[in-house]
């Protein structure tokens, strides 16, 4: 993709990795676009970059991923690239008396909705890029995120048969594969030693600059590459029993 003069929309934008691609992009000379459930952190985010336009929607919500879609195509429709990056991540035990209700939450924001955006825009006539954010966890659960990991499994999965199914659309699917960084994903201190957001984006945006459509970095990157005996040598080691 062309990184700069895009019309960009990233879901889950006021934060964590959606911040930093958002910061990155318009340095890029780009258009951003962010929803996210808190009007107070669009606020923020707006306080900081005031060229940010925002939309308030809850993407576990069928009918508000509808309502985006129409907001988009209504006020603008030259979005060409859609970010799909909203996630949540519970750290839990399938013992824990909430573990389905909290399962599904994971469910309906780690799949269904970037399923639903990529369906609803891909029928958008300016789109031409769908990005992913999916994780290292993709190819080795961690069982303290017995869910999540399963949901970017799934998202890993999904985008490799996207890629193939939009090639005749003439629409690039890429996969951000980003490993633990220090955002507050999961609750705030839980990865307060993982590597910085701001190194994962240089790597992602060198990386769009070489055409690469599945972007690793760190962990994830060796993780993309192992064989079935370094997958089950990393699973022992993040899963002591």
């Amino acid at each position: 993709m062309n990184i700069s003069n895009n019309t960009i929309l990233i879901t889950g934008g006021a934060s964590g990795i959606g911040l930093g691609l958002v910061e990155r992009f318009l340095q890029e000379k780009n258009t951003v676009i962010i929803c996210g459930r808190r009007a107070d952190a669009l606020q923020e985010v707006v306080d900081k970059f005031p060229s940010v336009i925002t939309k308030q929607c809850d993407l576990a919500l069928a009918e508000e991923r509808e309502a985006l879609f129409q907001w988009i195509s209504a006020n603008h429709s030259d979005v060409n690239v859609l970010v799909n990056n909203a996630g949540i991540q519970n750290w839990m035990s399938i013992a824990d008396p909430d573990f389905f209700q909290r399962a599904q939450s994971e469910i309906a924001i780690n799949i269904e909705a970037p399923l639903h955006l990529a369906s609803l825009f891909m029928q958008l006539p300016s789109v031409q890029t769908i990005i992913n954010v999916t994780s290292g966890l993709s190819f080795v659960p961690l069982t303290k995120v017995p869910v999540y990991s399963a949901t970017k499994a799934f998202f890993h999965s999904f985008t490799l048969s996207l890629r193939h199914l939009l090639k005749s659309n003439g629409i690039e699917v890429i996969e951000l594969i980003p490993p633990a960084l220090n955002t507050d994903l999961g609750g705030k201190g839980l990865h307060d030693q993982a590597p910085p957001v701001s190194a994962f984006i240089e790597a992602v945006f060198e990386q769009l600059k070489q055409g690469k459509t599945e972007i690793t970095f760190g962990f994830s990157d060796a993780m993309a590459k192992a064989g079935p005996e370094d997958l089950q040598k990393a699973f022992s080691r993040m899963n002591p029993e």
